[in-house]
């Protein structure tokens, strides 16, 4: 299809190439299906434009904005447009009438980041609350863990814009009868719409059919098909209508909408707690869920053991399960609100006690502050948390979505749980109990075609039984592909008939999302799978066996879009889309396309999977913050090493790669280098040859190496008094030969703490080499340095390290490197970044506050993205907090963009600015210029000097300052 023609007069972009074809065949469903092409939109004009190229190529247009559906409704054949870029403005804040209006592209979460000031907020909240957008929460009438206080998206939808399948806008709103009456009348598209509708609520045989085939009216998460029921009700019960209630759930299939209108509710009591309700079986837990919900409960929320199992070794997730007591079966997270404390205590002492007496409740710790927001991330990581699964059977979505109403619950899911004994299944349980709604996942093998026939008749078997307790097919995550074929079956051939009557007359060409809710895609066909088919044996470099293997740890990416939140969110994922905001910047499109790399090599090409790697910086973040540990650094450096095996590499890799080697030869002219490097103009023709940018400085070489300084003061470096005990340093390439300083300070600092250092003739940590894929020579010294430490480190006499990226290798790279991983694995166990060795000692009071001095000074912190990620913040943050008047915060700042070698790349320079420029060089220049700025990653201090020009310390260094007998020992 020649798209040339759209593009002349289309403002926004249109891509037609493989890469984007790949990355937006997939959403967070089991589905795939390669798109003709992408559209990202800047007008309304644009959209017309789409519009009429679908309606005259006989193609069609597919909705899209976070894409984190469930069901399969971002995908398809067409054209998908995507919404999440450009139309993203909150257009206007009515705090008298609580109302906003704003365009689809609108994040939930920061929506109500900007509705702060004027205590207001949006209520429904999704588990993907933090990237999902306003448009897509629409599209699926979303509710999440607030809707028995709060209600659906529906009930605060006021008003739509829309363009109709003929391009005309539209705006559905609240109508009068006689409104309704009149716009019925129109000779235009939306006339014959308002017709239909007339026509519907002034028949009595079909508002009795709707009636008896719709679910239960106590029930609020009602999905299934369109909302012909609701219609009714307004109109029977209040005699309006409003259209814009009956395209909130519709799933784009009937219009695109531009402008959204919301209803917002007051800020919620300030004053919150939640008690987390241990039980030891699912149906012990689902039979307390009436008693608690006599309660004015503004969440109830379930977790089933495999949940809970997922989180034991996750790096994030573990530090979130201290509430749990014992090995419970489920957990009901129960959240109360009260507008004083009193209030608040009268209502936890009520809850507790009917758990006591009314339930087999055996353990009800009470959560407050920040631990709430935590147990409640526990419960949102549930989805991406089952993606992690090892091997090829997986929780998939299928029946994660039904709703009853909460007096059939019990007896639903004792149903279900015999239904389910028939395929051998002991499901997934967890979200939504208090509104009748738990997620349900069968574990499936999507590969074999008996988990394909099981996915079916599992889904129709599940569906028979919702029916049989008047339920609801979907709750909130919509038909999409996966529920769509069972929608005649829930509501019957004369509903089916009018929903069918109502697509052919908002779309009769079918332009808008087909195969969803009518005529349906098939549900057993465009798996991301191959069913039966051979898995390709894919031999990696990287140890990527406790994934099972390199494809496996590409499908742990189950698409929901956990990397596509923003630097306005908590945590570091994803760096450069927080920069670009494009989804090739995701974790989710590296995932996805190296796994389409690998098991289909001809729809994607080499020079796509090196576009979607180029701007990963290696952060790390992913393989903590995802909930599936996808880990696209490994991916990165795997591909890197792979693809360079049949290709050219660029002279400046070498350099940035073996960077070490290469200062170890220029350290006899260090004096002359370092002018040159440092000169404005003698600096230019090496960066130009290098291809670094001209705007970014060279590192100086240090006069004296760390090996050396540590050789000439061997006997000076002995504890002054008795001492705590020894530790060896591993000295690092970065602190070695550029910064040799800081390594002296911590060695001093140290022997004057207490403690003998000691070193052993280590070889580099391999970071810059596994950064550029040189996995060969990043294995050697790998491989060197774990025989050099492995029999000499213990729990007495631990390794540390200055630099995070360096040091923590040895706990994350060298597991994929080394051949013997036992004894990896051991020695990690023993192996600390200085600023977690020094936070150990202090809580055991060896390490005193007596110890520094009492004068009072501001601090503000970066820390480094390989500790986020593979450790704690916290442990420096504690650290410098041993100073006592030291006034310390943690600048809210995700990676500093430089990244090592990536910040000096000319293509890359402006990037990395960019990061940087998000929130941590404003937050430095913000800061008053007493204070001290504190950074422990060589990268970040350059960062932070290149773009602010304040000086940076290393925490090592604050502390040695701030020592109270600064000498020697």
């Amino acid at each position: 299809m020649n798209f040339d023609v759209l593009k002349e007069n289309f403002t926004g972009e249109i891509k037609t190439d493989e890469l984007y074809q790949s990355m937006y065949a997939t959403d967070a469903s089991v589905y795939q299906k390669h798109p003709l092409a992408v559209a990202i939109p800047q007008t309304k004009e644009d959209l017309k434009l789409l519009i009429s190229f679908a309606s005259k190529h006989n193609t069609s247009l597919i909705p899209r904005a976070a894409g984190t559906s469930l069901a399969g409704q971002c995908v398809g054949s067409g054209i998908v447009v995507d919404l999440g870029q450009n139309f993203t403005e909150i257009l206007r804040v009515d705090k008298k009438q609580k109302t906003v209006i704003l365009q689809p592209g609108v994040i939930r979460d920061e929506l109500n980041l900007t509705l702060k000031p004027y205590d207001l907020f949006f209520g429904p909240n999704t588990s993907t609350s933090n990237r999902c957008m306003i448009g897509g929460m629409v599209g699926n009438n979303s509710s999440g863990t607030t809707s028995i206080q709060y209600g659906t998206t529906r009930d605060k939808t006021l008003s739509l814009k829309c363009i109709l399948s003929d391009s005309e806008e539209v705006h559905f709103k609240t109508l009068s009868q006689e409104e309704f009456k009149n716009k019925a009348k129109l000779k235009t598209k939306e006339g014959e719409i308002y017709s239909f509708f007339w026509d519907l609520v002034n028949d009595p045989e079909l508002i009795k059919s709707i009636r008896r085939s719709y679910p239960k009216r106590s029930i609020h998460r009602r999905n299934t098909g369109y909302a012909l029921d609701d219609i009714v009700q307004q109109y029977h019960e209040n005699q309006t209508i409003n259209l814009s209630r009956f395209i909130c759930g519709s799933e784009g299939t009937l219009s695109l909408i531009t402008e959204i209108e919301l209803q917002l509710d007051d800020l919620p009591p300030k004053h919150s707690a939640l008690i987390a309700a241990h039980f030891d079986s699912v149906s012990a837990t689902l039979s307390a869920v009436k008693t608690t919900m006599k309660h004015n409960l503004y969440a109830c929320e379930m977790m089933d053991d495999t949940i809970l199992d997922c989180t034991k070794d996750h790096l994030k997730y573990k530090d979130y399960r201290f509430f749990i007591k014992a090995i419970p079966k489920a957990i009901l997270l129960l959240e109360l609100k009260a507008y004083s404390k009193k209030n608040l205590e009268q209502q936890i002492n009520t809850l507790k006690a009917d758990l006591t007496q009314q339930t087999a409740c055996y353990a009800q710790p009470v959560l407050r502050g920040n631990n709430i927001q935590k147990a409640f991330t526990l419960r949102k990581a549930g989805l991406g948390l089952l993606g992690g699964i090892v091997g090829d059977d997986k929780a998939v979505a299928c029946i994660e979505d039904t709703a009853v109403d909460i007096e059939d619950l019990e007896s639903y899911i004792s149903d279900f749980a015999e239904l389910m004994k028939n395929y051998n299944q002991q499901p997934v349980y967890y979200a939504h109990a208090g509104a009748g709604e738990l997620h349900l996942r069968p574990i499936l093998n999507l590969k074999t075609q008996k988990g394909v026939n099981d996915f079916v008749s599992i889904t129709h078997d599940v569906a028979l039984l919702v029916k049989q307790y008047d339920g609801s097919l979907s709750g909130e995550h919509g038909d999409g592909i996966v529920r769509s074929n069972f929608i005649k079956l829930m509501l019957g051939k004369t509903c089916y008939e009018l929903l069918k009557q109502v697509k052919t007359i908002f779309d009769p060409s079918q332009i808008f999302n087909p195969g969803k809710i009518i005529n349906p895609y098939p549900v057993n066909k465009n798996f991301r799978y191959v069913t039966d088919r051979e898995e390709p044996k894919i031999d990696s470099f990287l140890n990527f066996s406790n994934e099972k293997d390199l494809l496996r740890a590409t499908e742990n990416c189950n698409g929901s879009g956990d990397c596509r939140k923003t630097q306005l969110s908590t945590g570091s994922m994803c760096p450069s889309y927080h920069a670009t905001r494009q989804e090739k910047d995701t974790t989710r499109a590296r995932a996805n396309a190296l796994r389409q790399y690998l098991t289909s090599p001809k729809l994607l090409s080499d020079r796509a999977v090196k576009e979607v790697f180029d701007l990963c910086i290696s952060c790390k973040a992913c393989k903590r913050e995802c909930p599936s540990n996808v880990d696209a650094a490994s991916f990165k450096a795997e591909w890197t090493f792979q693809y360079y095996k049949t290709h050219k590499r660029p002279l400046r890799d070498f350099m940035i790669g073996f960077n070490d080697t290469i200062n170890k030869k220029l350290l006899p002219i260090a004096s002359l280098y370092n002018y040159v490097v440092q000169h404005k103009f003698l600096s230019q023709p090496i960066k130009t040859l290098l291809g670094f940018h001209q705007n970014r400085s060279l590192p100086k070489l240090t006069q004296q190496t760390l090996f050396k300084y540590l050789k000439s003061n061997s006997g000076k470096l002995i504890p002054k008094n008795s001492k705590i005990k020894t530790v060896y340093l591993f000295v690092d390439e970065f602190t070695n030969r550029l910064e040799s300083e800081i390594g002296q300070d911590a060695i001093e600092l140290l022997t004057q703490l207490g403690y003998e250092v000691k070193t052993l003739p280590n070889k580099a940590s391999g970071r810059a080499q596994i950064s550029k894929g040189f996995l060969k020579q990043a294995k050697a010294l790998a491989e060197y340095n774990v025989k050099l430490f492995k029999d000499v480190i213990s729990k007495n006499s631990p390794l540390i390290g200055i630099e995070p990226s360096a040091i923590l290798s040895f706990r994350d790279d060298y597991l994929r490197l080394t051949d013997d991983t036992k004894a990896t694995k051991k020695l990690s166990k023993n192996v600390f970044l200085i600023d977690e060795f020094l936070s150990h000692e202090i809580q055991k009071e060896h390490i005193k506050p007596s110890q520094f001095t009492d004068e009072f000074c501001e601090v503000k912190l970066h820390v480094h993205c390989h500790q986020k990620a593979l450790s704690n913040s916290k442990y420096t943050f504690d650290t410098i907090n041993i100073v006592k008047n030291a006034k310390v915060s943690i600048i809210p700042s995700g990676c500093c963009g430089m990244a090592g070698g990536f910040g000096y790349e000319k293509e890359h320079y402006n990037i990395s600015m960019k990061i940087g420029e998000l929130i941590l060089l404003p937050a430095v220049r913000k800061s008053a210029f007493k204070t001290y700025i504190i950074a422990n990653g060589s990268s970040c201090r350059h960062q932070i000097k290149d773009g602010t020009s304040r000086q940076v310390l290393h925490p090592v260094s604050f502390l040695k300052t701030m020592l109270k007998n600064k000498k020697n020992s």
